[in-house]
């Protein structure tokens, strides 16, 4: 069942857990998610960034995808289609595509370009039933080897952007995108804390959810945060799974080498990866 994420997310914030964003890659990633967010009866968001939309074929193919695919595999939970760090031209791509969510990253903006951007994405989106998140602060992340620890967001900044009429907002507080390093300093939940308490109930976005530690998830999710995004996790979980199918010569057996036999061990890896972040973010069972 396609949604906006804003009342799954408003229910998370009341309820005290989180929603699971998960990134889609290919269509085993889409149907995998699907497939065990509706057998957990858990809501999910389902994350797509520019890039892989790019490599699925564009807005329009991704959009048709998922929304045929939770037709045909009767998904009653609510799932939202959602742009992941998405440019301004990017977000009114995917409004005009069908996506039922989308985020408008312009945390690299200046703050009033930043502002003015989210505003008018907020107006488009809005106009269609599609909920915003925007961001502020910078996320860090891991490129070539090199990590950047990002920026912690000013919690004036965020009351500034959460004026704006916007759905979720994400709010770097020292988490990082990919695996993090041994040299991490953790969540910094001072932030948190007084971001939480400019913006009221507005749900907040924890991103890089791959390797935090539950206790970190936990007392996040106690602090405000509502939806946590997962990508890198299940990517290295599909990687060992294929590996292993293969390094065990299975492909060689019979017809192994068919696709839809090669890429099983992977699909099976990324919902045993979701079940569990569900199960640590509190959501299994909330879409009953």
């Amino acid at each position: 069942m396609l949604v906006s994420a804003k009342e799954m997310l408003d229910k998370a914030v009341a309820g005290h857990y989180a929603v699971a964003h998960i990134n889609l890659n290919n269509l085993e990633w889409t149907k995998a998610v699907l497939e065990i967010a509706q057998e957990l009866k858990a809501p999910v968001i389902l994350g797509v960034s520019e890039g892989a939309n790019k490599y699925m074929g564009g807005y329009k193919t991704v959009a048709a995808m998922v929304k045929t695919m939770d037709e045909s595999l009767g998904i009653t939970v609510p799932v939202a289609l959602h742009l992941d760090h998405g440019t301004y031209e990017g977000a009114k791509g995917c409004i005009e595509a069908g996506y039922t969510s989308v985020m408008f990253d312009g945390s690299h903006f200046d703050l009033e370009e930043n502002l003015e951007k989210t505003t008018e994405i907020v107006k488009l989106a809005h106009k269609q039933g599609i909920s915003v998140e925007a961001e502020v602060g910078t996320i860090g992340e891991d490129k070539n080897g090199v990590v950047g620890m990002g920026e912690i967001a000013d919690p004036e900044e965020c009351k500034r952007l959460a004026d704006l009429g916007i759905d979720f907002l994400a709010a770097g507080i020292g988490n990082i995108h990919g695996v993090y390093p041994a040299n991490w300093q953790g969540l910094n939940f001072e932030a948190l804390q007084k971001i939480k308490e400019k913006i009221g109930d507005l749900p907040l976005v924890l991103h890089g959810g791959t390797g935090i530690p539950k206790e970190m998830i936990q007392k996040a999710i106690s602090l405000g945060v509502a939806k946590i995004n997962v990508n890198t996790e299940c990517q290295i979980a599909f990687a060992k799974a294929t590996r292993a199918y293969i390094e065990a010569g299975k492909d060689q057996q019979g017809k192994g080498f068919d696709p839809r036999k090669l890429l099983a061990p992977g699909a099976q890896a990324i919902k045993d990866t979701v079940k569990e972040k569900m199960e640590m973010f509190g959501c299994i069972g909330k879409a009953e």
